[in-house]
Order: structure tokens, then sequence, then C-alpha cells
């Protein structure tokens, strides 16, 4: 009976690793460390959610916000981009099917349907006042440097994470 009870208790925890170890728990916005699979951070999102990162444009120093949409299919996917100035970097129109405007001080394009499996961002070395924000109307946001060294560069992507990534990763806006 004793080697019933454990054949059951090895088959029980190997199913609990698995499911910890193998099975993705949530999705996120995945910052990986470079161009590896160190997780440096993360923060749950759901498809249809949107964030944006904003930063300051390291010569005329105003901010460009970039705003982004999690698909269906796990990419990313940019949806407008808004800036004070022209310049190196900034677009000066809009492509076919985007709408170009002039605003409150601030040109926009949208509509836009660019579509990222990853898209590589650095932390201002200079200029460090990258941040991010992600929530209904923009509720929530952190500033990079709260968990990112200045000039540190991150492949960041959507990805379902196991449980222990979870655990052991450093979620994004847990009081840091």
């Amino acid at each position: 009976m004793s080697g019933k009870i454990f054949g059951s208790v090895c088959i029980c925890c190997t199913v609990i690793a698995i499911v910890i170890f193998l099975v993705p728990a949530t999705t996120a916005l995945v910052f990986y460390h470079e161009n590896t699979n160190k997780i440096e951070a993360f923060l749950p999102l759901e498809t249809g959610d949107t964030f944006q990162f904003i930063f300051t444009h390291s010569i005329h120093l105003t901010d460009v916000v970039e705003t982004y949409e999690v698909t269906d299919d796990l990419e990313i996917k940019q949806n407008e981009i808004a800036y004070e100035h022209f310049g190196i970097g900034m677009p000066s129109n809009a492509g076919e099917g985007e709408k170009f405007t002039y605003e409150d001080g601030k040109y926009r394009i949208s509509k836009l349907d660019n579509i990222f499996s990853s898209i590589n961002i650095r932390n201002g070395k200079t200029v460090s006042r990258n941040r991010l924000i992600w929530g209904n109307e923009g509720e929530n946001l952190i500033w990079f440097n709260q968990y990112f060294d200045p000039g540190a560069w991150f492949k960041v992507k959507i990805k379902r994470i196991t449980l222990w990534e979870y655990i052991r990763g450093v979620r994004i806006y847990e009081g840091r």
C-alpha cells in the first residue's frame, strides 16, 4: 500500500511541477535583458489592453508618446505616436490609411497599423525620463528608472508567462 501512495505522491508532484514550470499562467508585457531570455520585469496585460511608452527626445527634450495595443495573436500593435517637434526620428507626415493632425501643440499620427513581435527599447542614459503608462485612461504610470538602470536596453514582447516566471520575476508596479 505504501508503494501506491508513494507513486501517487510522485505523480502529483510531477503534475504540480509541470504546471508551475511549463503551463502559461498569464499574459504579460515582458522586458528581456538585452537580447537574452532573462526576464528583467513584466507587466500583466490581456489582449486588447493598451499601454504607452513615453520617452524624452534627446535633441528637443520634449516627450514622444507611442501608444500600443496587445493583439489577439500576442503581438504589439502601434496605434498612435504624438510629439511636439519634427526632427531626427520623428515622422513628418502620415502614411496611407493613417491620420495626421496637429492639436494642443502636438503632432499626432493615428490609425497606425504597425505590428511588432518585439520592440527594442533603451532607457535613456543622458536624458533618462522614460515612462510606461497603462490602465483605463492611463491611470498607472511608472518611470523606467524605478526598474531599470539608465542606458539599459531591452527586448520587449507580449508573452504568456508561466507561474514560475511570474513568481520569480519583478512585476511592474509592485511598489518598487
